[in-house]
């Protein structure tokens, strides 16, 4: 037996990457359950798949905003009804800037990233902030991890953080990922297995062999 956890690719641009980051974070069907979030660039991931994005398809991009605010409201997911302005924003500088922080010393990385995607998400997801800008992402990061951490995290960017980030995002497509949420799941038999989207969420609870709630967005997928 194994300890069951979950590996999450994410990119703030991708609402449906927030939605199972916030999916994750607060349900306590996932608490027992190591959760490690991973940020990539997902435009480098669509275009090495040869993926096309949503948006850029007639019919779809239409669907796909009504889509975002049917699983939001089916789990409670904080979400403004209007899709930011000049969607979707090129999110490299910001996800070059986010990777630093899991690459900083110390056992505290993974939740200064954490904190960082939870800021900035909320950011641009409730607020419509312009978090692609970095007179935007940047105070936001000083005002949630102080001056030190973030200024550390803004300067390697360019550096330490464009390197992170091409690993993390060739990690992703290595794993299987052709877009955002991608989950890379270990059940207790130490089984592997990649689910894509919320809406897979159920499989997920099966294949981990997890509790099956019966209330809430749930009822949507199981």
């Amino acid at each position: 037996m194994v300890a069951p956890s979950i590996r999450l690719y994410v990119d703030v641009v991708s609402p449906f990457a927030y939605q199972a980051f916030h999916i994750l974070r607060h349900d306590p069907v996932f608490k027992g359950v190591k959760v490690e979030y991973i940020p990539v660039f997902l435009g480098g991931l669509m275009h090495a798949c040869g993926n096309t994005a949503p948006i850029q398809i007639k019919n779809k991009d239409k669907w796909i905003g009504q889509e975002r605010l049917r699983w939001a409201r089916a789990f409670g997911v904080p979400m403004k009804e209007t899709t930011p302005a000049n969607f979707p924003p090129n999110t490299l500088h910001t996800m070059r800037a986010v990777c630093t922080l899991s690459r900083q010393e110390g056992s505290e990385s993974q939740d200064k990233l954490v904190r960082a995607l939870e800021a900035l998400y909320a950011a641009m997801w409730t607020e419509h902030a312009e978090i692609a800008k970095p007179d935007v992402f940047g105070p936001l990061l000083v005002k949630v991890l102080g001056e030190e951490t973030a200024g550390k995290a803004l300067a390697d960017a360019s550096t330490v953080g464009k390197t992170a980030l091409k690993e993390n995002t060739d990690k992703a497509f290595a794993d299987g990922a052709f877009g955002l949420p991608w989950m890379v799941c270990t059940n207790a038999q130490g089984q592997t297995e990649g689910f894509w989207g919320v809406d897979h969420m159920g499989q997920v609870l099966q294949f981990m062999e997890l509790p099956r709630p019966c209330e809430g967005g749930w009822k949507s997928v199981l």
